[in-house]
């Protein structure tokens, strides 16, 4: 599949999963995670490829698209990523505390979301 698509279903994906969390719907929300660490296993699989692919998803409109793109860029983008995060992290809500806790886990060591 071509990194375009993958990158689209990346973003769908988490939209769905965030608003089906916010209906309550965890079941829903849990079958799209599966299908957006799908997508980004396929583009890290790819190497700096299809990272660099999913690294335009750092702009993207929605905040937790930008968020969840960033979480798994760290290690790659680190600056561009870490912006990203410290920027949500402002906020309230669980896209917000996403964000402060993909923080907290990198600044303890602990991130392993692109092992590389």
């Amino acid at each position: 599949m071509e990194t375009n698509a993958l990158v689209e279903q990346f973003a769908h994906h988490v939209v769905a999963q965030n608003e089906a969390l916010f209906r309550g719907d965890s079941r829903s929300g849990n079958k799209h995670a599966r299908k957006y660490l799908s997508a980004v296993g396929k583009l890290q699989a790819m190497g700096d490829t299809g990272r660099d692919a999913l690294c335009v998803l750092l702009k993207h409109e929605r905040m937790d698209v930008r968020v969840m793109a960033a979480a798994f860029l760290l290690r790659y983008r680190t600056e561009d990523a870490k912006s990203v995060l410290e920027e949500a992290a402002k906020g309230k809500g669980l896209v917000p505390f996403g964000a402060q806790q993909t923080l907290q886990h990198w600044a303890e060591g602990t991130w392993s979301l692109d092992p590389g």
